[in-house]
């Protein structure tokens, strides 16, 4: 419940984005919605998780918490996602840290003055954190700090997870639905004569899925050369940058014995691991709830490392 409800029933008011369209260095093209402030102020960079977007309601609940307090947001979208195909073939992965990079590099670059916060949401959590622990001491040109969320980092255990028992039939199904459509769609306008579209409408399983399409459209040989490649899990030692970890220890995707313990991490990394909070839920009070814990953990954790008056 802590996974579904705020997904599907805790309404959250909508956030009025300004959308950029951006070209790739490899002539691909994505959208990233801003909520815009003045300029100088801080920048929270919020990487979404898989078939996320800028209308999550974890996306919306920490761009409401952030707005008034005079930070301004950018949510980027992975490559297909936010109601906008791209012009390659390729998609988004969970190991992609070299979009990560290019994508915080640019807003650094224009907005050279703003301190840069990056959050990483479940997939683009494992992306966010494999940055961080790819690029180590060289991270903290670019950001003042950051926050992964609910990633899976061991990415082999939290893919079989989902492939079993309710979460195969509640959320791998639903994810399924919106990755086989876009897939399907895409083969008909670029075309790929290593994907069957016959296959691809029969998946039933993430493993599978990633094994027709993710690997080989990302330069995988195999789902277990991804799944064992992709995850951050190896590199969160590497960290250089003040950094949150928090993961629910109930999280439906994510069993509890995959989470990173302190001996996993750098001294860099503070972990925070609630008994509940589901995935990416973390709803408090009374009924209906309220999703300000996670927005306010963030909060103040960024504050203690932006620079200028608290």
């Amino acid at each position: 419940m802590q996974t579904l409800f705020p997904a599907l029933f805790l309404w959250q008011r909508q956030m009025r984005y300004r959308r950029e369209s951006w070209v790739t260095p490899d002539l691909d093209s994505i959208v990233v919605d801003w909520v815009d402030g003045r300029v100088g102020t801080p920048i929270v960079v919020l990487f979404h998780g898989l078939e996320g977007g800028s209308k999550s309601h974890y996306s919306l609940s920490i761009s409401q918490h952030f707005y008034p307090r005079g930070w301004r947001s950018a949510i980027p979208h992975f490559r297909g996602c936010g109601s906008v195909s791209n012009r390659l073939p390729r998609a988004y992965h969970a190991g992609d840290s070299a979009e990560i990079d290019w994508i915080l590099r640019r807003i650094r670059d224009f907005n050279p003055d703003s301190p840069l916060f990056a959050v990483g949401v479940s997939l683009g959590g494992n992306a966010l954190a494999k940055w961080l622990g790819e690029q180590g001491e060289k991270a903290a040109e670019v950001v003042s700090g950051a926050a992964v969320i609910c990633a899976p980092l061991n990415l082999a255990e939290c893919g079989r997870a989902l492939d079993v028992g309710v979460n195969r039939h509640i959320y791998t199904r639903e994810f399924l639905r919106t990755l086989k459509r876009k897939t399907l769609l895409k083969l008909k306008v670029t075309g790929n004569p290593f994907i069957d579209p016959a296959r691809v409408k029969r998946v039933r399983t993430l493993r599978e899925f990633d094994d027709l399409v993710t690997a080989p459209l990302h330069g995988f040989k195999s789902v277990d050369h991804y799944w064992d490649t992709a995850g951050a899990f190896p590199v969160l030692k590497h960290i250089a940058v003040p950094t949150l970890i928090i993961n629910a220890r109930n999280d439906p995707f994510i069993p509890e014995a995959s989470l990173p313990k302190r001996e996993d991490v750098s001294d860099w990394v503070t972990l925070i691991q609630p008994k509940e909070g589901g995935h990416v839920g973390f709803v408090t009070g009374l009924p209906p709830g309220k999703l300000g814990w996670l927005p306010d953990v963030l909060s103040r954790f960024f504050l203690h490392y932006a620079p200028g008056p608290r």
